[in-house]
């Protein structure tokens, strides 16, 4: 059985906020990724379960490898619909934020959630939230925000009463946020939960490949070429980077989602401790995404609070540089400088 992570009165309140709103909006962080959408599907398929449609809203693109997911039919993009969202939190009730721990991870959203009148609940599992909640889910130590999800709907009493469009976005969310559990998933929690949703009779094979094996040609291009041409190791600091640039994604047709996972490669590299991808934006200049995955207790997150405006847990954090593909180069040789004695 599953410890609890609210306390009766945590429980009481937020069954309370749900049944006093008439407007619900989900939202989740900028470029969503596989727990970002499996949250919001996941807690979504719950609210309409007890009676509630909420709009679930994400601030931009998310991968088209997630296209398949239940109810993604459903998802309003911000940067389409603006003055719609706008409208909408301008009368709603009660807003969930989904795996981000503030509000400027919702980039362009950020001003509009701060004007909401609307009560807001936080599930997240990033460290030091600085969201303004009525009720603060918040478990850094958790593989994903989809098994605080799912610890929500257990402790509620609310699972066997829920069908696939539940189990199916949550299972991809954990999978995804844990590499296929291959880190942050050594609690045995994990397993049960896993357990729990395949008897929802999903096919958890079938999300494997939905998510990894579902790409283009030309990103499989991408990935040879990267590995060939772009990636620098770092041998003195067990370390390594690569670089994509507009001229390179724009070759290899890319798509969102196609670097998807490229990061984790390099670690393949026996004794590498660090893997840094830099990519630039495809339609912002002077503007770097950064992608940092480490093993062991190597913090790429402290790295990534410390040189790249960023952060998120000990081995998968991101950032960004303000510049160009050279600038963001020069600043990771300068972070693996500075971290040099925690990489040896």
């Amino acid at each position: 059985m599953l410890n609890p992570i609210m306390t009766e009165g945590e429980c009481s309140t937020l069954r309370s906020l749900i049944a006093d709103a008439e407007t619900v909006v989900l939202c989740c962080h900028q470029n969503p990724d596989g727990d970002a959408m499996g949250a919001m599907l996941g807690w979504g398929a719950v609210l309409q379960q007890m009676g509630r449609e909420p709009l679930m809203v994400v601030p931009d693109q998310y991968p088209d490898y997630l296209q398949w997911l239940p109810n993604t039919e459903k998802v309003v993009r911000y940067d389409k619909r603006k003055d719609f969202v706008d409208t909408v939190l301008k009368i709603a009730d009660l807003v969930f934020c989904l795996d981000f721990n503030s509000l400027s991870r919702t980039d362009e959203m950020e001003d509009a959630l701060k004007g909401t009148p609307a009560k807001k609940v936080l599930i997240d599992h990033h460290p030091q939230p600085d969201v303004d909640a009525t009720l603060s889910v918040s478990h850094p130590e958790a593989s994903s925000t989809c098994e605080l999800v799912f610890r929500i709907v257990w402790q509620l009493g609310l699972f066997e009463e829920l069908g696939k469009h539940f189990a199916v976005p949550v299972y991809c969310g954990m999978m995804t946020d844990t590499g296929g559990f291959t880190f942050n998933s050594n609690d045995p929690d994990v397993f049960f939960i896993i357990s729990q949703l395949l008897t929802k009779h999903i096919n958890k094979d079938k999300i494997y490949r939905n998510v990894y094996h579902n790409y283009s040609e030309h990103r499989l291009r991408m990935v040879g070429f990267v590995l060939c041409n772009r990636l620098v190791v770092d041998e003195k600091r067990h370390a390594a980077y690569y670089t994509l640039t507009r001229d390179d994604l724009k070759q290899f047709h890319f798509v969102k989602g196609d670097a998807e996972g490229l990061v984790n490669m390099p670690l393949q590299i026996k004794g590498l401790k660090l893997s840094i991808s830099l990519r630039e934006d495809t339609e912002r200049d002077n503007l770097v995404w950064v992608s940092l995955r480490s093993v062991d207790t190597f913090p790429c997150n402290k790295m990534a609070e410390q040189f790249f405006y960023g952060g998120g847990h000990l081995n998968a954090s991101g950032g960004r540089v303000y510049g160009n593909i050279d600038d963001a180069v020069k600043v990771v040789k300068e972070a693996l400088q500075t971290f040099e004695e925690e990489l040896k």
